[in-house]
């Protein structure tokens, strides 16, 4: 395949802020010429905005629907059998998170996360997903209920595997456009220490923005891991932080993933790649709303989100030919206590 395939779009531009919009189906399948340059498209992206748009994935939009399908059901069921399933530690960090546990920030002050998480909780409940067959961490499946759990249990498995192989095609593109061999990451990624997490942001009443007009569903923060995959619906409500520190609508584009870059791929590219700042917002009601009443609601949001890591007992430290030159920025940490600690003040 010797096409070089279509230009980079511009999926996104506002603010001096470009979320490009990559044909990754020239990497998946184009010849060596092709897969440098889409490579280096994406490596660019991250060394821009840290954020981009993938399309031609090679995941099949049944698939996602599906995956759609079965979180909504999921969040549809009694807040008993939820609560059964819930999140206990950050070593874990699989199971249910009710509404209210978590609030996402860059605080590290327990103090201030907890005054914040009062003042300002995040509007969201979720249902996080680890690898399986990590002694002593077991994912909590509602296939304990019925047959639909079962069901459930069976597609997010699979689709955890499926999130978990474009992972590592991702890695391989940014190793390359970084100048490296294209495998340098395999074993980093092959062991599949990631987090699936599904996301629903329930109906609310308008009024709530009124009363407070810096509510979020999502509070301004950058992700933990390497990069994170993300689907969203066609409500979507994600905005990314531009340099004019302004805040930039990342729109739904059908077919797409919104991918980004994570603050351990920052430090592991010793600033080179950047871990951007981005939160979920319902916009605020407008004055031309037809429906305005105590009672008027927005809708429901859905987003599923694949947040990537390397294999938690690497140790992650200046990727080759990020630091001779300048030196290192930070020390060396391991990955899995990396995660634990930011997932230890999250909640």
């Amino acid at each position: 395949m010797g096409s070089m395939g279509k230009a980079v779009e511009k999926g996104v531009e506002q603010d001096d802020l470009v979320m490009p919009l990559i044909d990754f189906g020239a990497f998946l399948h184009g010849d060596s010429t092709v897969k440098k340059a889409v490579a280096e498209q994406i490596t660019n992206a991250f060394k821009s905005s840290g954020f981009l748009y993938l399309e031609n994935h090679d995941i099949p939009q049944k698939e996602v629907s599906l995956a759609f399908s079965e979180s909504a059901q999921f969040f549809e069921r009694s807040q008993s059998q939820k609560n059964e399933l819930q999140w206990t530690t950050p070593d874990s960090n699989r199971g249910y998170v009710a509404w209210g546990r978590e609030k996402v920030t860059q605080s590290a002050d327990p103090e201030e996360i907890a005054r914040l998480r009062a003042s300002n909780p995040d509007l969201k409940e979720s249902m996080e997903i680890g690898r399986e067959g990590v002694p002593g961490l077991p994912n909590q499946w509602p296939s304990r209920f019925d047959e639909q759990g079962k069901i459930f249990t069976t597609d997010m498995q699979q689709f955890f595997l499926t999130l978990k192989d474009l992972h590592i095609q991702v890695m391989r593109a940014i190793a390359l456009g970084m100048g490296m061999d294209e495998h340098f990451f395999d074993s980093y990624t092959d062991a599949g220490d990631n987090t699936l997490r599904l996301l629903h942001y329930p109906s609310v009443k308008k009024s709530l923005w009124k009363q407070n007009p810096s509510q979020v569903r999502a509070g301004a923060h950058s992700d933990y891991g390497s990069i994170t995959l993300l689907f969203q619906d066609d409500i979507g409500g994600l905005e990314v932080k531009s340099p004019k520190g302004t805040w930039v609508r990342a729109r739904p584009i059908p077919g797409t993933i919104v991918v980004n870059a994570g603050d351990l791929l920052q430090r592991w590219s010793n600033d080179i790649i950047k871990s951007t700042k981005h939160r979920v917002i319902q916009p605020p009601p407008k004055e031309t709303d037809q429906d305005e009443g105590e009672d008027a609601m927005v809708p429901a949001r859905y987003s599923i989100a694949y947040f990537c890591n390397p294999n938690f007992d690497r140790f992650i430290e200046a990727l080759p030919g990020t630091w001779e030159g300048s030196g290192k920025k930070y020390e060396g940490i391991n990955s899995g206590d990396y995660l634990v600690m930011r997932l230890a003040a999250t909640y």
